[in-house]
């Protein structure tokens, strides 16, 4: 038994499923889940000393890869003066103000500890803002694990199989609206069958979690026209976009400005953290300026801004990152299609910036339905014969992949030969 499995045995006995965040479970890909000792630049060591290439990254933080030595210089200088204050600090200034210099949506912002918190904070400013009481959100976007969210999820919960969580109430299920990702009529539709009763549109501006979907050249923008004249707050859940598309996120990329916007993942460095902002007038609503209430003893947290700082600077100043991140991620995608096409395979590849998935089906993936319809066994051992190969990705179809500046151009040659066998390992064909 490798050191990994005895530790997921271990782990099966104490913690549910015996992972803390259920895709790293391996139940999509089977097989049980890889132990991570450390991890360098754009190499993963598991407990066992194999050695992968990431391109999962952390779910995306990682974009200067693993351990740069500009985030950790800034931890380390930070770590002698204690772990938390309970108390506000200089670098939450410093970091509010590098947020709203960079993001085109906010003018006053709110730092909290998750992704997921910082979702729940922002539709509840937005229903205190507008006195509505429903939300729409579409459906295979994941936006954290609130109960509000857990209808028609992606992600983990589309992993699972089972996108709507017990114990979310029947109340919470009525006032979530779904409709599917990219279609307009489909929005129209629930806005006029709820008049002046949503609060808030909440998306996924390019969506990661049931793979990468691109949104339709402008569906972003016709979202942003229906909710100017209906008086609904357009929420844009940057969590996994914002920084890492361009240095604004994916409202820079797109031109489309929404009024409130949630952020996590890079703007941590790696620590957990997260932050909603937005128009003024509307962030006025949180406690202690305004009425609605949210609160957090490690928000700001003393190691999370200064390892976020100093990343956030980093993009800042290099803004030919962006240019590396777009020429690697189009040379790993381009060739991922071509080498499928080679095989008579003609799979879907979608990709966004330093973002992109290869889907199991021939048919183009534009929403949930589309992406269900991929071949997920093939999935499954195309991922083990990746693994195999020294090759990280993600355990699950669902899930978009995360290129980090880490990855040079030889391993991109390594990625794209070990997906070429891979790719014909699973179906059974011979190169």
């Amino acid at each position: 038994m490798t050191t990994s499995e005895n530790l997921f045995a271990r782990a099966q006995e104490l913690i549910p499923g015996g992972v803390n965040s259920p895709v790293r479970a391996f139940r999509a890909v089977g097989g049980a889940p890889i132990f991570m000792q450390s991890a360098e630049g754009a190499w993963l060591t598991d407990v066992d000393g194999n050695k992968y290439v990431d391109f999962i990254n952390s779910w995306g933080p990682m974009i200067l890869g693993h351990a740069p030595a500009v985030v950790l210089d800034a931890v380390r200088e930070a770590l002698p003066h204690s772990l938390s204050y309970g108390a506000p600090t200089r670098r939450e200034v410093e970091l509010a103000e590098l947020l709203i210099e960079m993001v085109p949506s906010v003018e006053k912002v709110r730092l909290v500890n998750s992704g997921t918190e910082a979702t729940m904070s922002a539709i509840r400013v937005a229903r205190g803002y507008t006195g509505r009481d429903k939300i729409l959100k579409f459906e295979g976007c994941y936006h954290g694990h609130g109960d509000s969210f857990l209808i028609a999820a992606g992600s983990g919960a589309l992993t699972l199989g089972a996108p709507d969580s017990p114990g979310v109430t029947e109340g919470v299920a009525k006032d979530t609206l779904t409709v599917p990702y990219n279609d307009i009529p489909a929005v129209k539709a629930a806005i006029a069958a709820n008049p002046e009763q949503i609060a808030t549109i909440i998306i996924e501006p390019v969506v990661g979690n049931m793979g990468l979907v691109v949104p339709a050249p402008g569906f972003l923008a016709e979202l942003r026209a229906l909710c100017t004249e209906h008086g609904i707050v357009l929420l844009f859940d940057e969590v996994m976009t914002g920084f890492r598309l361009a240095p604004g996120g994916a409202q820079q990329l797109f031109g489309v400005t929404p009024d409130l916007t949630t952020l996590g993942k890079i703007i941590g460095g790696g620590l957990p953290v997260g932050a909603y902002g937005g128009r003024a007038d509307i962030m006025n609503q949180v406690a202690p300026a305004g009425k609605v209430y949210q609160a957090g003893t490690l928000s700001g947290n003393p190691l999370a801004t200064a390892a976020g700082l100093a990343q956030l600077r980093y993009l800042h100043e290099h803004p030919e990152v962006y240019e590396q991140l777009e020429a690697t991620t189009a040379r790993l995608a381009d060739g991922t299609r071509q080498i499928a096409q080679e095989l008579g395979l003609n799979y879907t590849v979608n990709r966004v910036g330093s973002m992109f998935s290869l889907f199991f089906t021939a048919e183009p993936v534009n929403n949930l339905e589309d992406a269900k319809k991929a071949d997920l066994p093939a999935f499954g051992r195309y991922f083990h014969a990746m693994l195999s190969r020294g090759i990280y990705l993600a355990p699950s179809q669902f899930e978009a992949l995360f290129i980090s500046t880490s990855i040079t151009d030889e391993l991109v040659e390594k990625y794209l030969g070990a997906c070429r066998e891979s790719l014909a390992e699973a179906h059974g064909l011979s190169l």
